[in-house]
């Protein structure tokens, strides 16, 4: 594995995230879920944004998200991503590359314009997010770097992707790929409205194709269709390789094999908005178990990662990471 290029290839939805203070009244009068996720139009999207407050834009993704997150920690990755050659999708492919992760998916002359996700953030720090997938909908197979999967150590995929039929087909392609070149492939369950829309194909992707599983409480009992978070536990074992399991102030479970780890989660300087923590403790869990940790200390740099991104506005680290690795890892 030393001789690999990459600690981590990430594919995922290239999307300009556009986040915003909002209340609950506001969510109720638009019909969105709290704390969830929705998919939108290109027409619900201008709405929505007419009505939204002042807002931050930058780029977003939760898969591109994380390999920011390993790139801070010092970690070499890559994402594979379809924008479309507009605005947002600059504005993506400079944000992206500015963090030190390659990003040489060719931008789309013709289609979709970029994806955006509205992120409204309410006073107690949830974020619920409206979604228009855009261009990264129409990645698929050709999109895929052959040579980038062969020289990653993980290869990272997200469960948001799993709507379009042909980024479905471009995660099998690229698993096999990566378990052909002897690399790992980790999946990221995304959300419980994502898992409620695709259980049975996701089951199957996770049991045959899947080493390394992040989910939370909600994705993980949604999937194997339980009341009770132990008794998921007890699904999951033995499907992957390892299973890191979240569950916010609870902190996380890492599960491989008949081993068990409590993580205890990280407490930030502030808590100031929640958007991005799955993604950043991806980010320091992949980073530590590509450099060799342990894995309860891949869940505790993976909680540190998360708890300074949680600190601020953004799913994006405001500070470098590897400067939280000396204290997490206990060695």
């Amino acid at each position: 594995m030393s001789e690999l290029r990459l600690d981590v290839l990430g594919i995922g939805n290239a999307i300009v995230d556009v986040i915003a203070r909002s209340d609950d009244d506001f969510l109720a009068a638009h019909a969105l879920p709290k704390g969830g996720m929705t998919l939108i139009d290109s027409d619900q999207a201008h709405r929505l944004y007419e009505a939204m407050g002042p807002a931050t834009e930058m780029s977003g993704g939760s898969v591109a998200n994380t390999m920011a997150g390993i790139a801070s920690l010092g970690g070499r990755g890559a994402f594979i991503g379809k924008v479309r050659n507009d605005q947002l999708g600059g504005i993506f492919r400079h944000d992206i590359q500015a963090t030190g992760v390659d990003f040489e998916t060719p931008s789309a002359a013709t289609g979709l314009p970029t994806a955006r996700c509205l992120v409204f953030v309410t006073p107690d720090a949830q974020r619920t997010m409206a979604t228009f997938l855009g261009a990264s909908t129409e990645l698929g197979p050709d999109d895929l770097d052959h040579h980038q999967i062969a020289q990653a150590k993980v290869t990272y995929l997200e469960g948001y992707l799993w709507d379009a039929p042909a980024a479905k087909q471009a995660f099998v392609e690229a698993a096999r790929a990566a378990h052909e070149s002897g690399n790992r492939v980790a999946l990221s369950l995304s959300d419980g409205f994502c898992v409620d829309r695709h259980r049975d194909s996701f089951l199957d992707l996770v049991e045959n194709h899947v080493d390394i599983l992040f989910a939370n409480e909600d994705e993980i009992t949604k999937l194997y269709q339980v009341d009770a978070f132990d008794d998921a536990l007890q699904h999951v074992r033995g499907h992957c390789e390892v299973a890191a399991l979240t569950r916010s102030a609870k902190g996380s479970l890492v599960l491989s094999g008949e081993e068990v780890h409590v993580v205890d989660a990280a407490t930030p300087e502030r808590l100031a908005d929640t958007t991005g923590a799955g993604d950043l403790y991806a980010a320091g869990f992949l980073y530590g178990f590509t450099q060799g940790y342990g894995l309860p200390d891949c869940g505790r740099l993976g909680a540190a990662a998360a708890a300074e991104a949680i600190s601020h506005v953004g799913a994006r680290p405001e500070m470098p990471l590897n400067n939280l690795i000396a204290q997490a890892v206990r060695g």
